[in-house]
């Protein structure tokens, strides 16, 4: 009989919640919902532009200082070097956003970010060459701890703040501002040096690559008046854990689908950063070297547009297939375009054209499948308590792929021995290791619905008051003792 009336009074306590949830979304006009969700999200695009800006900015340095610069160190260092940064900020920032605050964090990365990629810009050493190339890549680290913090912070609060929006929109709209937005600097990262380029006519290196890099504070300069302005999400007010962490129960019921997250994620960043850096050196490579640099931006700057329709296009299919399938349907396409690609590379690399589409074909499916899903996945197969740690880690492991792909790009290219094949190889690879995410994320991902992150508080709420530990001490200023009474109903319910 009492069991009856738990059950029927813990139905009322959720249609109450509901009715809450829907008395709120409704008193929230479209915009005021999606402004978190926007302001949350949208620094990405600076992973985007910092990243793949490096590219260009590594081929005008290799053609204003020749073998001084394309035999030294710093040449190694300063394209991969904020992976590690970010890295770093990932680890960091998905701790404090747990921890200390989402909006915190965020102001807090957004700074680190504005400050070092000016720093970067303006790299000097003594008006030594090799110095400035040193300095370059010192500052490119710290520049990536504040992309790094982009993604744990950001990601989940991006996530955290769809609840607003409208059902059978969230996906979208979460995709749209995180990992369009990486994709639009992606496209700005290969345009605007084109745009400088033509305004020095191909002349004043120096100029080009500073203002390339300067060009990347503006955005986040911008974004941090409305980041100083944000609040809050109200599932992390009621769901966070600031005080204690039951690590031991979070890996017992997490480390599968972090496992799985982790490794496809990885696998995309192996050969998606590697293929976005050196677009413009394989560009390059197809005109023999002999192209002024408009003509290489401006190729470059058309196949990093094939990621925005992937993306765009993309976020739709994700609402309705879910993330998962959609993943799954996108990555699995890459793999046989990249296949054909490699096969047939010897006809289209001759038609620089005909490359560029299907290179862009290639790109755009990556977007539509692990691009656009994977990030979504990370932020909601979790609980809100610990969303921003298991989204760093995923994102760090990640970012080590990527790392890792631009390390070993050179390397595979340097395998083929010859023009054509030395281009056919890191589609071989890419495809193949396309293959591997699709099983992964079939056999391993769960699916993902609009509503996940309330329910999956739910079910983590409960495994954590099945195995004993006190859910009051969940959210912000809540007595974790409570009363004499409380204590031992809450005793009688653990056991």
């Amino acid at each position: 009989m009492s069991l009856g009336i738990a059950r029927e009074a813990e139905a009322r306590d959720e249609k109450a919640q509901e009715h809450v949830e829907s008395s709120r979304a409704q008193h929230k006009t479209f915009w005021q919902a999606a402004m978190p969700v926007f302001a949350c999200g949208a620094g990405l695009f600076s992973d985007g532009y910092i990243n793949n800006v490096i590219g260009s900015v590594n081929t005008v340095l290799g053609i204003q200082y020749g073998p001084l610069y394309k035999d030294s160190q710093a040449a190694k260092y300063v394209a991969d070097i904020a992976f590690a940064g970010t890295v770093v900020g990932q680890l960091l920032f998905g701790f404090l956003s747990d921890r200390w605050s989402r909006s915190n964090s965020l102001v807090v990365s957004t700074v680190i970010l504005i400050v070092f990629t000016a720093l970067a810009a303006a790299s000097y050493y003594r008006g030594e060459t090799a110095g400035m190339f040193s300095m370059l890549a010192a500052w490119r680290f710290f520049v990536g701890i504040g992309i790094g913090g982009e993604y744990p912070a950001g990601s989940v609060g991006c996530a955290e703040s769809t609840s607003d929006l409208k059902r059978g929109t969230r996906h979208r709209w979460f995709i749209l501002f995180t990992n369009t937005m990486i994709n639009c600097g992606f496209v700005f990262g290969a345009f605007l040096p084109y745009v400088i380029a033509a305004a020095a006519h191909n002349t004043h290196y120096s100029a080009v690559w500073r203002a390339s890099l300067a060009v990347g504070v503006a955005f986040p300069l911008v974004l941090l008046l409305l980041r100083l302005r944000l609040k809050e999400p109200p599932e992390f007010t009621k769901e966070a854990m600031r005080k204690q962490t039951p690590y031991l129960l979070v890996l017992r019921f997490y480390w599968f689908r972090l496992l799985s997250v982790s490794l496809i994620w990885f696998l995309y960043n192996f050969s998606v950063y590697a293929f976005g850096i050196y677009s413009s050196s394989i560009l390059s490579g197809l005109y023999g070297g002999r192209a002024p640099l408009t003509t290489v931006f401006g190729w470059n700057t058309v196949i990093n547009m094939f990621y925005l329709p992937g993306s765009i296009i993309g976020s739709f299919v994700s609402d309705k297939l879910g993330p998962k399938h959609t993943l799954v349907l996108g990555v699995s396409a890459q793999a046989v375009v990249g296949l054909v690609m490699a096969g047939v590379y010897g006809q289209i690399s001759t038609r620089v054209a005909a490359f560029a589409v299907v290179y862009g074909v290639f790109l755009s499916l990556g977007e539509l499948g692990p691009g656009n899903n994977i990030g979504l996945l990370a932020a909601k197969t979790c609980a809100t308590g610990v969303r921003g740690r298991y989204y760093g880690i995923a994102a760090a492991v990640g970012k080590i792929g990527a790392f890792i792909g631009t390390w070993v790009f050179p390397y595979i290219q340097a395998a083929g021995g010859n023009r054509v094949q030395s281009a056919q190889y890191p589609f071989w690879v890419a495809s193949s290791l396309c293959i591997l995410s699709a099983a992964i994320a079939f056999f391993c991902v769960p699916d993902i619905g609009q509503d996940t992150i309330a329910d999956e508080d739910v079910r983590f709420r409960d495994y954590l008051e099945g195995q004993g530990w006190d859910t009051r001490q969940l959210g912000f200023g809540v007595d974790t003792q409570g009363s004499e009474e409380e204590r031992p109903e809450r005793a009688q319910r653990a056991d």
